[in-house]
């Protein structure tokens, strides 16, 4: 894959990335400070506190992804798994521009 098209495709991972985690990180706990278990009257909060607590470690997760990706860009290594060292197409790089290996290493991975 061309290196352009490798930095425009994880500069836009990264932007969704950030505003989105940004955004969960502006909203804050909904719950408060008061203990309350899942099914207490009013605990409705605590559901939704859980659920964007998961997607704030998911979207960190994806971060890290992204700054491993940036970082075999800058070595030179971006494209190649890094596994065995063979090329990703470029069509699995379109679609998960942080992929680190081939579909098949993927999925024996699993």
């Amino acid at each position: 894959m061309d290196q352009e098209r490798a930095q425009e495709l994880l500069s836009l991972a990264r932007a969704r990335v950030e505003a989105e985690l940004g955004a969960l990180e502006r909203g804050g706990p909904l719950e408060g400070t008061q203990n309350r278990e899942p099914g207490d009257l009013g605990s409705e909060d605590l559901y939704e506190d859980e659920v964007g607590e998961g997607r704030r470690e998911d979207l960190r997760e994806e971060l890290a992804a992204i700054e491993r990706a940036e970082a075999r860009l800058r070595d030179g290594t971006y494209g190649r798994s890094v596994e065995s060292g063979e090329p990703i197409p470029d069509g699995r790089l379109e679609l998960v521009p942080t992929a680190e290996r081939t579909v098949e290493e993927e999925e024996r991975a699993g």
